[in-house]
């Protein structure tokens, strides 16, 4: 079966870009346009990792972790930032609220998926 990554991201050109190299590498990709889009698709997904955006309109990436990980059904799902943010202190922030890694865009997708399997397995 193959596994469901949810992007979360406001950019459509970023989220067309991650489904087309997700779904070449085998994946079933869910997609968002902020984070409550993303609170509204985990109603219904239950994806196996999730890929978000720091800086979005209505709920922002930190506010979207912060939410999911109080959720205990996503308490142990896989969250990888993709940002253009470099701010170690934002990545600090980032882990604090309970990501699991931390990419910069733009993105290698091989590296990409590399990041996407290590943190499932």
């Amino acid at each position: 079966m193959k596994q469901t990554i949810l992007t979360v991201d406001d950019s459509r050109t970023m989220r067309d870009m991650l489904k087309i190299s997700l779904v070449h590498a085998g994946f079933r990709v869910v997609q968002a346009e902020d984070g409550i889009h993303g609170l509204e698709i985990l109603r219904d997904e239950t994806p196996d990792v999730i890929i978000t955006d720091i800086n979005m309109p209505r709920m922002d990436g930190f506010g979207f972790i912060e939410a999911i990980r109080r959720d205990a059904s996503w308490r142990s799902t896989p969250v990888l930032v993709l940002t253009t943010e470099v701010d170690g202190e934002k990545k600090s922030r980032a882990k604090a609220a309970g990501a699991t890694g931390w990419i910069v865009k733009p993105f290698d997708p091989a590296k990409l998926v590399d990041a996407i399997r290590r943190v499932s397995a």
